[in-house]
């Protein structure tokens, strides 16, 4: 009797692939990141070789071995792992957007500390009118953009702060 569930060649190889990039994507993992991932200690080996190699063949190779490798171990809670941290790094960028935005705002619009203001209670109103007003004036004359960078530090600082969660789920 034959078993019917068995993979087609084309299959085989199409998840070949996909664990090859899988691998690649390990590789392509800063080392912290390669750290927190559980995986067994050979596929660690495989992946921190494949960091030190610099021939494009051999590297080629190295991945391949790499998705080799993969077969073996199960990829869900790896897949998992990096979904999770892309997750996150839109969301980070998402969040530096939104503060850029702010400031951009800021240095625009004096109306738009009142909202600034009203949005972020525990703002300090006195100095982000302090740094929008030097920032304006550096701006003009041409000089570094000290208070402009100090600007964005303290919007940063008064969204992420505690405090700013409250005033996300108001809007």
């Amino acid at each position: 009797m034959e078993d019917t569930t068995r993979a087609s060649k084309t299959q085989r190889k199409q998840e070949m692939t996909e664990l090859q990039a899988l691998g690649e994507r390990i590789v392509a993992l800063n080392e912290a990141q390669i750290a927190a991932i559980e995986m067994p200690e050979f596929l660690r080996d495989a992946v921190m070789e494949a960091r030190r190699i610099t021939g494009h063949e051999s590297r080629r190779r190295q991945m391949q071995y790499i998705g080799r490798l993969m077969r073996d171990v199960d990829p869900a809670p790896i897949r998992e792992k990096i979904s999770q941290w892309d997750g996150q790094s839109s969301s980070n960028v998402a969040l530096e957007h939104s503060i850029i935005r702010w400031r951009e705002r800021l240095l625009e619009d004096e109306a738009a500390l009142t909202g600034f203001a009203r949005q972020y209670p525990g703002a300090d109103i006195r100095q982000l009118r302090l740094l929008v007003r030097n920032a304006n004036a550096e701006r003009a004359a041409g000089k570094p953009p000290r208070s402009f960078r100090e600007l964005f530090r303290l919007v940063r600082e008064t969204v992420t702060g505690p405090g700013a969660a409250a005033a996300e789920n108001q809007e």
